[in-house]
């Protein structure tokens, strides 16, 4: 078999399961309808757990719930599919992230590290940032 047939070939190869993932969902980003779905979802993974406030962030893509006791529960979309946590001050390093409703959340969890989060309000950033910079006096030096 000559080389350029055989190029050809891995080409087309290559293009159909790119197809393939793309027409069947694969590119599809998950994100949440609104609080209900978070809490549904939470819920899956944590049955025993009961949050007392859902804040969205401004994409839809990620939910915070605070289930009390220094405690919050997080709902993130990635790809098609929803990843759950519970973490805990201890367990992250937050600040402003320098833009408007901004916070970046650093994760010590090595299977996902976190990341920045915009809400629609200013108020919903704040308590983000009060429930988990709670145990670090100087979180936001920390995390920059």
């Amino acid at each position: 078999m000559s080389l350029p047939v055989l190029v050809a070939i891995v080409a087309f190869g290559i293009a159909l399961s790119v197809a393939a993932v793309h027409f069947t969902g694969g590119s599809k980003t998950a994100t949440l309808a609104g609080p209900d779905q978070a809490l549904r979802r939470f819920a899956e993974d944590y049955p025993d757990e009961t949050a007392a406030t859902v804040r969205l962030t401004a994409d839809a893509k990620t939910a915070f719930l605070d289930l009390g006791r220094g405690r919050i529960g997080i709902v993130h979309g990635i790809g098609d599919c929803f990843l759950t946590r519970i973490v805990t001050p201890a367990d992250t390093r937050v600040s402003g992230a320098g833009e408007a409703h901004t916070v970046l959340v650093r994760l010590t969890d090595f299977t996902w590290k976190g990341g920045r989060f915009r809400f629609a309000s200013a108020a919903d950033a704040q308590a983000l940032l009060n429930a988990l910079g709670s145990h670090h006096s100087n979180s936001a030096r920390e995390a920059a």
